[in-house]
């Protein structure tokens, strides 16, 4: 067994070796074939790139001594770093670096802007509560940005707990999801549609051509406020609709308006391997026109009722309502194969709820204050494609997947 593979906490002689400088190709090669020359085995490995600067840091084993000793290891690693014009420093230890405490989250923080304030009060939460931050990445800086914060020592839900309150007093947006490969396992995502993938309320614009806007916007803002029985409230705004001309439905699916970044958080899920599909206590008539535009594999709603040319003021079939958006997010569920914990589900309402706490993540995005208090997380920015960040997924991955033609 060599040093390095001796089990964790053995007293090994260790050099940590860490390089500062500008950053060039080549300079890692060129590190480890300058240790390569001492036959030391390699502990631990980071490497950071800032603004064309680099922080290089490799752990490893101190020379064996039947060979060439420490000292030559250090003036030899000085003058290449010389070279280059880099800076060196070398120092002596045992062991690895230290164990990571039990619990262990990623904490996505986004900011429209983020600021040294925030994130220090984030910072300041996470070590009150005796985790510990091990590493730190920048997943976006546009149109938000966007950092992730690896914690150790405290478990998720605490954590989650702690920070949501927070987020919201200071205005940032925190996701905390719980470490390991199940995070890139997520392969459905589930949304609402109106307010959420676009916009617009689907009734609200059916309504305008009835003459009766106002009256049906009142309804629906009660409903959504979890003020009034969904149901009841979806059979009183539709039976308004009575007597206009099937012809409306082309006019409604022109004036959808899709929310910014949908185009790109669907795209770049479905280039991932993802299954992307919505609900909606709106209507067929306009979500199987957006699942065909937007090539997502599953899409329900409720169906507005059309007989001789025109709308009956009624709706038929099974009713999408609250419970039924959690009912048909486990059904797509199901038929993707996807395990209900490895699922994302995304809305603003109240009728959303029971969606967002059967998935393994729920979002709330935009969302009234009710359902923001009661989704795993929240994003508050008007970007539908920031959910990507919460899923881990970068910036530079999602123009990759976008082929360059991310929204924004």
């Amino acid at each position: 067994m060599t040093a390095a593979q001796t089990p964790p906490g053995t007293d090994v002689p260790t050099l940590l070796v860490k390089i500062f400088g500008k950053d060039r190709p080549g300079i890692t090669a060129g590190l480890f074939d300058t240790l390569a020359a001492y036959a030391v085995d390699v502990v631990d490995i980071e490497q950071v790139v800032s603004r064309g600067r680099l922080v290089l840091c490799a752990l490893v084993t101190s020379p064996s001594a039947g060979g060439s000793g420490e000292g030559d290891l250090r003036a030899t690693v000085h003058s290449w770093a010389d070279s280059l014009g880099l800076q060196a420093e070398i120092i002596s230890g045992t062991g690895d670096n230290r164990p990571r405490g039990s619990g262990r989250s990623h904490v996505t923080v986004l900011g429209h802007p983020l600021t040294a304030e925030s994130t220090a009060a984030i910072a300041a939460r996470i070590s009150g509560m005796g985790a510990n931050i091990d590493r730190i990445f920048r997943l976006a800086k546009y149109p938000v940005t966007a950092v992730e914060f690896a914690v150790s020592g405290v478990e998720t839900e605490p954590l989650r707990t702690e920070l949501a309150p927070l987020a919201q007093r200071i205005g940032v947006d925190v996701a905390v999801v719980s470490a390991g490969l199940h995070r890139r396992a997520q392969r459905l995502v589930v949304m609402d549609v109106d307010s959420t993938l676009i916009q617009d309320e689907v009734i609200e614009l059916f309504a305008a051509h009835a003459g009766c806007e106002d009256e049906v916007a009142a309804v629906t803002a009660a409903a959504m406020r979890g003020e009034l029985d969904f149901e009841q409230s979806l059979h009183a705004r539709v039976a308004l609709l009575e007597g206009l001309d099937a012809s409306v439905v082309d006019k409604v699916r022109a004036e959808v308006r899709l929310t910014p970044g949908a185009r790109t958080l669907i795209r770049t899920l479905k280039r991932l391997g993802y299954q992307v599909g919505v609900v909606s206590g709106g209507f067929t008539q306009v979500t199987d026109d957006l699942k065909e535009r937007l090539g997502l594999d599953f899409a329900s709603a409720n169906t507005l009722e059309i007989v001789d040319g025109r709308l009956t003021g009624r709706v038929t079939g099974e009713i999408v309502d609250r419970a039924g958006k959690a009912r048909l997010l486990r059904r797509f569920a199901g038929e993707a194969g996807v395990p209900l914990e490895q699922t994302v589900a995304i809305g603003d309402g109240a009728n959303d709820l029971d969606m967002l706490n059967a998935a393994g993540l729920g979002v709330a995005f935009n969302a009234k204050p009710v359902v923001r208090e009661a989704a795993h997380t929240a994003v508050n920015v008007p970007f539908l494609d920031t959910v990507l960040y919460l899923l881990g997924i970068t910036r530079e991955e999602v123009e990759a997947a976008d082929g360059g033609a991310a929204e924004h």
